[in-house]
């Protein structure tokens, strides 16, 4: 789907909610002109990305959000542990498991591909996203 375009070919700006109702870690679903974004905020900073996942178009946005699990190898190359790595979170499709990256958007198991993103500012408190 195109971005809608005022008249001068610019993207349209959406006012989308206070930024302290989009929770650390997680995100709030909105619907900008007939379009479903996820708004997302990690370590403060705010993502927004369009409710479609590449694989099957399934809502994405909808998922989970997770820490990536990470292994930890003695010098011999066993698996010592296996943890939960918070610092890198992942949205998970709901519908086939697929993992974006939510910071980049980049489709975790091969980085060529991405969720479309979109661009978003804070105004005196107020979230905003153009598309």
């Amino acid at each position: 789907m195109a971005n809608r375009a005022t008249p001068d070919g610019a993207l349209q700006r959406y006012r989308v909610c206070p930024v302290d109702e989009v929770p650390e870690g997680g995100g709030v679903m909105v619907d900008l002109g007939g379009r479903e974004v996820g708004v997302f905020k990690h370590r403060g900073e705010l993502h927004a990305y369009d409710n479609r996942c590449l694989h099957q178009g399934g809502p994405v946005c909808s998922g989970e959000v997770l820490g990536v699990t990470r292994l930890e190898l003695d010098a011999g190359g066993e698996v010592v542990r296996e943890y939960l790595d918070d610092n890198e979170r992942r949205l998970v499709c709901p519908w086939h498991g697929w993992e974006y990256d939510l910071v980049s958007g980049e489709l975790a198991h091969d980085r060529r591909y991405r969720l479309r993103r979109f661009e978003v500012t804070v105004e005196d408190g107020i979230v905003y996203v153009d598309a």
